[in-house]
């Protein structure tokens, strides 16, 4: 490692002292486009029949995006959070270790038409979410896989195929799946977004549950092992408007199961007024959750309401304001009621407070 260091350190300072060098790194360095986050949290835990739980965490990300072309680029970033697929936080503890960073994404953007992108590789979500709900994928999930993402006009759809477990017996379990809809603009300031969606994990039955083993409100046999197949119908909608320079949006999500005939149902509605994008600007947001036991995969749900998962309903309150230029405090409320179909309903309490900072 010291090696590589030293070598690296050398090859840096030969770029500064020769004038072709800096010449062809400013020529290089055009073609990137780099950016990162970096937020503070204290969180609070009460969960009723479970003990509380008191904690400091961050969250550090950075990468760059490579642009290859006119119609080609190359995303990449690194976070913290090790290897959970649905957050990127790292708690202050065990004894002041050195703490673990993955890689968050990898992947291909062309642009092979006005209306339609290729992307490949480990990516940022492309699946619409009114909103910006986690119902059914939560904030910090990248999929990796194939997508192919349209827009043009007031249309716009996605289709895409991801792989989720690989396990080398020809029983690999692949996620498919298929959004599309509509942008109606209704006057100057309105605009309604409408759509639906289908998707679907293949060889769930009879395999262990997707990254941790943990039922996450999931139905699960005596082995640990899923019951069901997980293929779902969804609707979804978003109106945008404004109240005096006041941005709103009114948002509503849901989803079914097709392959089970009890808790297969999820759905969550809200509203967020207000947009913090710079200083002195605030926004707040309310949005009620009703996720019942098998109707998503709660590996890849909320990783906050009800402790991550399904098998939950309950409140989620936010607020955010601009401190400064790229400085936002804000902070969050869950007050849910957790596994009413698993186990013995209780009440989970959690509060998160946020300091972040963006730079670009």
């Amino acid at each position: 490692m010291k090696t590589h260091i030293v070598a690296m350190t050398a090859i840096a300072m030969l770029m500064c002292y020769s004038p072709v060098a800096r010449a062809e790194a400013s020529s290089w360095a055009e073609h990137f486009d780099l950016s990162g986050d970096f937020r503070l949290r204290y969180e609070a835990v009460d969960e009723e029949l479970e003990l509380e739980r008191r904690r400091m965490r961050f969250r550090a990300r950075f990468g760059f995006t490579a642009t290859a072309s006119d119609t080609l680029k190359v995303v990449f970033r690194l976070a913290t959070g090790g290897d959970n697929p649905v957050s990127s936080n790292q708690s202050f503890d065990d004894g002041f270790s050195t703490k673990d960073i993955g890689l968050d994404l990898a992947y291909v953007d062309w642009r092979i038409s006005d209306a339609l992108n290729f992307y490949g590789g480990k990516m940022k979500n492309p699946l619409f979410r009114a909103g910006s709900l986690q119902l059914v994928w939560d904030s910090d999930l990248t999929p990796e896989g194939f997508a192919l993402k349209y827009s043009s006009g007031f249309l716009f759809g996605t289709i895409g195929g991801f792989a989720v477990e690989e396990r080398g017996n020809g029983g690999d379990s692949l996620l498919y799946a298929l959004q599309g809809g509509v942008n109606l603009a209704l006057g100057e300031d309105n605009k309604l977004t409408l759509g639906a969606g289908y998707f679907a994990y293949t060889d769930t039955i009879g395999n262990a549950a997707f990254h941790s083993g943990k039922a996450k409100g999931n139905t699960l046999d005596s082995s640990d092992l899923y019951v069901f197949e997980y293929k779902d119908t969804e609707l979804f909608v978003q109106f945008d408007t404004r109240i005096a320079d006041w941005p709103l949006q009114l948002f509503a999500h849901a989803a079914k199961n097709n392959e089970v005939g009890r808790q297969d149902v999820a759905f969550a509605f809200g509203a967020k007024i207000g947009s913090a994008r710079d200083k002195g600007q605030p926004q707040f947001s309310w949005t009620y959750q009703d996720i019942e036991a098998d109707a998503v995969i709660g590996t890849f749900n909320d990783s906050d309401f009800g402790g991550g998962g399904s098998d939950a309903r309950g409140h989620v309150l936010k607020a955010k304001y601009g401190v400064a230029k790229n400085i936002f405090a804000g902070g969050t409320i869950l007050v849910n009621k957790v596994e009413r179909f698993q186990g013995v309903e209780h009440d989970y309490n959690r509060i998160q407070l946020d300091l972040e900072i963006m730079f670009d």
